[in-house]
């Protein structure tokens, strides 16, 4: 009997235990919303109050600025609202060849917002308004796409039919000493999971009104979820036009770091 009564107090225990550890709230861990490797952007918004790092590496062969171009880029994100996300752009490394300014440079850097104007559910379709204006004006050699003073964007994302689709409109203020031109461009990017990769097929076009020419290129490209908040990707585009840059390659990783930086949403 006494043997019993320990065996039942244990399980009891046991038992008791196991209900306070399932009723104890953990962190939910945050899933990342890649903007890269595709030019598209994605209307929808990255998870509010985590920060988004979405890092990588181009090397560019043949351009009309370049012979070779190597970049690192980086995009920091920040949803303050489930409506309004900041962003920060920075390209901290360049290294060119063949270009009027060779050798290592540091990139242009930018900063920006995007708010959705329509929250997609269903069928319907997510839409967005974004804004971004460079702080920082770099000497290094541009892809075929060129800079800008300021751009802005609109952005609509769905899923239709086991496809995913952004649908980028950009219109861009390019200068040059004292002309300034406008610039447009459109991009269209359709993804499609396969097993645990999914992968991106894109065309976009962009007018390069200051050399009175059109970058037009292909892109295709692979990322696999390594966690639920990292994702790696990598790619190539191709230049279909004499004035785009010819091949481009691309790989890096899109990483929320899992702590929220106000409120702490916690699942039970």
């Amino acid at each position: 009997m006494t043997q019993l009564r320990c065996a039942l107090l244990g399980a009891a225990t046991l038992l008791c235990m196991a209900q306070m550890r399932a009723q104890t709230p953990t962190v939910e861990t945050p899933e990342a919303n890649p903007g890269r490797p595709t030019v598209s952007t994605p209307a929808t918004l990255t998870p509010v109050g985590y920060l988004q790092f979405e890092n990588g590496g181009l090397y560019a062969q043949t351009s009309p600025e370049f012979k070779t171009r190597f970049g690192i880029n980086q995009v920091t994100k920040l949803a303050v609202t489930s409506r309004l996300q900041l962003l920060a752009l920075s390209e901290p490394f360049v290294h060119a060849t063949g270009a009027e300014v060779s050798g290592d440079r540091p990139g242009e850097v930018f900063a920006g917002l995007q708010a959705v104007a329509l929250s997609g559910t269903g069928h319907t379709p997510t839409v967005s308004l974004s804004y971004i204006r460079r702080l920082y004006e770099s000497p290094a050699p541009e892809i075929d796409i060129g800079t800008f003073r300021q751009s802005a964007l609109f952005l609509v994302s769905n899923d239709l039919g086991g496809f995913h689709f952004d649908v980028n409109g950009v219109f861009s203020e390019q200068a040059e000493g004292t002309v300034r031109r406008g610039q447009f461009g459109q991009t269209l990017s359709v993804s499609h999971p396969l097993a645990r990769f999914t992968i991106s097929g894109e065309l976009w076009h962009f007018t390069q009104p200051l050399t009175r020419g059109n970058a037009v290129g292909n892109l295709w490209a692979g990322s696999y979820p390594i966690r639920k908040n990292l994702v790696v990707d990598a790619g190539f585009d191709h230049g279909l036009t004499s004035t785009s840059t010819h091949w481009e390659e691309f790989a890096g990783f899109t990483y929320v770091l899992p702590h929220r930086l106000w409120g702490g949403r916690e699942k039970h």
